[in-house]
């Protein structure tokens, strides 16, 4: 920005309200200069705001704001011209940025800024950098630029082998679609398709499926680009989190943008979201790119689909099932028609080839859905599309036994007590199942104290390798060895404790956060490496360092309590319940469409959530409702809900996925997928050894009794065990 310069917010609701107002008198003889900027297409909602904008506000004829001076344009095009040309003969913009990235995909990062020459000398630079100077003096103010604006802004070396590439890239574009027209064309009758199909999707009751944002109605290129933003909501209206549908996407194969695309005006603006909530989300730990979606029930972001030169109907068609099927759980073969051809046409096709775009592309009903139900709000000669088809009677009747199931869960079966225990060495490996461990400072003594990282020192997890679960680490505490195993593969010790002389020290990331490291040697790193294919590392957190746990969950520990992690993702401990397994082992057990059942195994079920912890809760998702748990002697704070990723959906016996475990928790959790909870050491004295064991009795106090409720000593020399 310039010294002295000042800026001016402008809404589109201002700007059409200027053209409404016309010219605004002015002295002619004012020279200040003005800079207004806006996009032709808004990267969050796809709206395209009139590009004859910039004729108008140069000329005079419209004025952003009433300030006396001459007015130049920035157009922002990067979202714009990446399916539309774009002529600059027509649209004198003074200053236009584009984006080649966002045009081909490649190369990353690489655009342009171009300046009309008739602005050019009126640009100052209050810098210079290598290749911008004509001459220059380095024991002198003397700085003389270059000629060229081009030379005059360009500083080092540009990415000329980047900018190589380009030609290329525009070359195959042509040869693969014709022309930017073509593209325009194209992506629109998708984008109008896919909205036109979304908007009509209802629930039973009539309630929408989803809440689109926009400022247009879809009716042509000229108002409204290839992109649709929206917000996925439940039968009751209330917007389900974009990371839940993000995590849901993905079991489909589907990549989903979420959040506010770095679109904070937009974002604000169509989500009701003032500055103040703004400020208030920050201190509430919400920062952009994290998956915190929903503050006191409102969203902080939504749901972006866009689409290119390379998306087909195919693709369209594909997020409209995965829409359907886990919002209305209907047969994922009810799609709309597709429009009458959405394909980019080779180069030999021909523009009038493309199909052609209406002012309202209406799908009748009876292209969705077999059944005759019909939508509460439907009526003869409406265009609602009802997707969800009556109930059969065999339905019906599976749901009251399921639900007589469930209810089964709500008596009192008796004390709460450990179940099992488990602890994970290396982590996302195998579980290593005791029935009494040491306690550490971290949590359950070498609880993920190693993990597998890659050549590049990533650390790897299920979601990207899910074979991890197939190696499994036993640890003999009297040898002071990990024992690590896997079908096919001699087994490997691994010391349990690094040689301070050999051990070099590196830094690792676990969730952001920086951690020191050491190698375990290559010994190890050529076992996994043998297994996974590739090369692999073992590295371990070094005992000297101490990794603080953050307040990212909204709790305070207690003052003088000092908690540390090892390499686990959120806290020390995760808990889950029984009876909660159980009321999603009943949701799961139902038979498919073809009649047959698929079983999953309560001992199968509890490993794919990894627990620490498990107890015989009298109640399904009881756990939730609690502040404090006492197990024996030990006091742990709850810091509340763990919020699943897709890593459920893998066997941690096979490694193979099933998308079913996330979707039905989903399903029944409504609008998180929450399972177990966060357990954090309140306080903890090791000057003596202390041990959790199975059969231990777990006393939990509800959150509203935490305050009130006052917990004995710890005691010194005694086993965490009933």
């Amino acid at each position: 920005m310039a010294v002295n310069a000042t800026s001016t917010a402008v809404s589109p609701e201002d700007m059409w309200s200027a053209k409404e107002q016309g010219a605004v008198a002015c002295d002619p003889n004012c020279q200040l200069l003005h800079l207004f900027c806006y996009p032709a297409q808004s990267n969050y909602s796809g709206t395209r705001y009139p590009l004859s904008w910039i004729g108008e506000v140069k000329s005079g004829r419209m004025s952003p704001v009433s300030v006396p001076g001459k007015w130049f344009v920035l157009l922002d095009a990067a979202s714009y011209v990446t399916t539309s040309p774009l002529d600059l003969s027509a649209h004198q913009a003074d200053f236009v940025p584009i984006s080649f990235y966002k045009i081909f995909g490649f190369p990353t990062g690489l655009g342009a800024l171009l300046v009309n020459n008739r602005v050019a000398p009126l640009l100052r630079k209050n810098y210079f950098g290598g290749g911008t100077a004509a001459a220059y003096l380095a024991g002198e103010d003397f700085y003389i630029p270059r000629q060229s604006v081009t030379e005059r802004f360009e500083d080092g070396t540009i990415s000329f082998l980047d900018i190589i590439a380009l030609k290329h890239g525009f070359d195959a574009l042509e040869r693969l679609t014709g022309g930017m027209e073509n593209i325009r064309q194209h992506t629109f009758t998708l984008a109008q398709y896919t909205y036109t199909a979304l908007s009509s999707l209802h629930y039973p009751n009539g309630a929408p499926v989803v809440r689109i944002y926009r400022d247009s109605d879809f009716s042509s290129p000229d108002v409204q680009g290839p992109v649709i933003n929206f917000n996925v909501l439940d039968d009751n209206g209330k917007v389900i989190g974009y990371s839940q549908v993000d995590k849901m996407a993905s079991l489909y194969n589907i990549h989903l943008r979420t959040g506010c695309f770095c679109n904070t005006g937009a974002c604000q603006r169509h989500l009701g979201i003032s500055n103040e909530k703004v400020k208030k989300h920050l201190q509430a730990g919400h920062v952009c790119g994290d998956d915190v979606d929903l503050i006191d029930g409102q969203p902080t972001g939504s749901v972006r689909v866009s689409f290119g030169y390379m998306s087909t109907l195919e693709d369209a068609q594909a997020f409209l099932r995965f829409i359907i099927a886990t919002r209305l759980r209907s047969p994922s073969d009810q799609l709309p028609a597709g429009p009458r051809k959405a394909g980019v046409p080779s180069a030999e096709g021909k523009a009038q080839d493309m199909p052609a775009v209406t002012d309202r592309h209406v799908l009748p009903q009876n292209d969705i859905g077999t059944g005759s139900g019909v939508c509460p709000d439907s009526h003869p000669g409406s265009n609602a599309m009802c997707l969800h088809p009556p109930q059969s009677e065999a339905t019906r009747n599976q749901q009251l036994s399921l639900e007589k199931a469930a209810g089964a869960l709500h008596g009192d079966h008796g004390p709460r007590v450990v179940t099992n225990l488990y602890l994970y060495p290396i982590k996302s490996c195998a579980a290593f199942e005791v029935t009494k461990w040491p306690v550490g400072n971290h949590g359950l003594l070498y609880d993920r104290s190693w993990m597998v990282v890659n050549h590049n020192g990533i650390c790897l997890s299920q979601k990207q390798e899910p074979r991890l679960c197939l190696i499994q680490p036993f640890i003999d505490l009297q040898q002071r060895i990990m024992v690590i195993k896997a079908q096919g593969m001699e087994p490997i010790e691994v010391p349990l404790e690094e040689d301070s002389k050999q051990a070099q020290i590196c830094q690792s990331k676990v969730c952001a956060d920086r951690v020191n490291t050491y190698d375990c040697g290559e010994k190890v790193a050529s076992w996994l490496s043998k297994f996974f294919g590739r090369p692999c590392h073992l590295i371990k957190q070094s005992s000297s360092f101490q990794r603080n746990a953050k307040k990212k969950l909204g709790k305070d520990l207690p003052p003088g309590t000092a908690a540390t992690l090892s390499l686990v993702n959120e806290a020390q401990y995760l808990l889950i319940n029984t009876s909660s397994i159980l009321e999603l082992q009943q949701q799961l057990c139902t038979s498919d469409e073809n009649g047959k059942k698929e079983l999953f195994p309560m001992k199968d079920l509890i490993s794919r959530f990894r627990a620490n912890i498990i107890t015989n809760g009298t109640r399904a998702f009881e756990e939730e409702k609690w502040g404090e748990i006492s197990i024996g002697p030990l006091r742990f704070q709850v810091l509340g809900p763990c919020h699943r990723c897709q890593m459920i959906c893998i066997d941690q016996k096979t490694g193979q996925r099933n998308q079913n475990v996330f979707q039905k928790l989903s399903e029944s959790r409504e609008r998180k997928v929450n399972f177990g909870v966060y357990l954090m050491h309140e306080s903890l004295d090791l000057s003596s050894p202390c041990f959790l064991s199975v059969g231990s009795q777990v006393l939990p106090v509800s959150k509203e009794n935490v305050e009130l409720h006052n917990l004995p000593a710890l005691k010194k020399h005694q086993d965490v065990s009933s």
